[in-house]
């Protein structure tokens, strides 16, 4: 989700992108400090996000969960992708971020062949850098989806990736930059299932342009997560991934190690505990559907589970 999956479209690009920014940017730019390389504050846990919405609303409930047990916390929300915010948090500039297990395993190690939750999260156990680690896992998976309109599927019958390879040439794939080079993306579809579009489409992560292509026709097929509430909003098929191109992806807190004080280790753990798909799904409705600020929803959440 990039994901690889990681979850979860804006209904539009001002509206939620404003909201999720005023969440706890502290006045940053949206790099904040992996912007500029500065190392954080030994006594701060520098929270950051990628750029799409369940992120920082996950990013939210990581610092409110922290700060509710006495931590220092800034956040910096909509770093970007794997590709940016991952040199911040090897250098120091942020010190944890939400991701998801399995397009996580796949971007250290591109030869991985773990696909169930716990074979994905033993295997990036292992291949993550010296200066990085993962804590608990929670239940909450959002993976990343071949989505198709339903018209679509009734037109040429189609009920999993596979389906596609008769008629993709005809078809035009939407998803993000990253999805154009990423095994996850186009080269993993043409390699696991022989799928070779007429065209790939670069929109963004699964957020509002990706939406709004799929509903006018531009793209036939897009990269859209599982939580998106825009697929049960909008009568569309997820396509079905018998080869497992979209392995495992719970949600994981990723960590610089010298962070993770056991304090900073419990609170983390706690919310892992108690976060599933289906409330992980709700809590994004409340944001994308209905326009909540994400701060707001991790905060009432995290009460809710007497996490405050």
């Amino acid at each position: 989700m990039n994901r690889s999956r990681t979850l979860v479209t804006l209904v539009s690009v001002v509206g939620l992108l404003g909201v999720a920014a005023c969440g706890s940017d502290n006045g940053s730019s949206p790099l904040g400090n992996a912007a500029t390389g500065k190392t954080a504050a030994s006594d701060t846990i520098v929270v950051g996000s990628a750029n799409f919405p369940e992120n920082v609303l996950l990013m939210n409930i990581y610092a409110e969960a922290l700060k509710a047990k006495g931590v220092k916390v800034e956040t910096k929300p909509n770093i970007g992708s794997r590709e940016t915010y991952i040199p911040g948090l090897k250098d120091g500039s942020i010190d944890l971020i939400p991701e998801y297990t399995g397009v996580l395993l796949q971007y250290f190690d591109k030869k991985a062949t773990a696909v169930s939750p716990d074979d994905v999260y033993a295997a990036l156990q292992k291949a993550l850098p010296a200066n990085l680690i993962v804590l608990d896992k929670s239940a909450a998976q959002d993976k990343d989806a071949v989505v198709v309109t339903k018209q679509t599927a009734q037109k040429y019958n189609l009920k999993s990736i596979g389906d596609l390879k008769p008629v993709a040439g005809k078809l035009n794939l939407g998803g993000p930059p990253e999805w154009k080079t990423r095994e996850t993306g186009v080269p993993g579809l043409k390699k696991k299932y022989g799928l070779n579009f007429k065209s790939f489409v670069s929109l963004d992560t699964a957020g509002p342009l990706t939406i709004q292509a799929l509903k006018s026709g531009r793209v036939d097929a897009a990269d859209v997560f599982t939580t998106d509430p825009s697929i049960a909003q909008n009568g569309w098929v997820i396509l079905q991934d018998p080869k497992n191109l979209f392995a495992a992806q719970n949600v994981v807190p990723l960590i610089n190690k010298a962070k993770a004080g056991d304090t900073v280790k419990a609170a983390l753990n706690a919310v892992s505990q108690k976060l599933d798909t289906a409330q992980l799904g709700e809590l994004v409705k409340e944001v994308v559907s209905d326009k909540k600020n994400p701060n707001t929803v991790a905060k009432d959440w995290l009460s809710s589970k007497g996490l405050t």
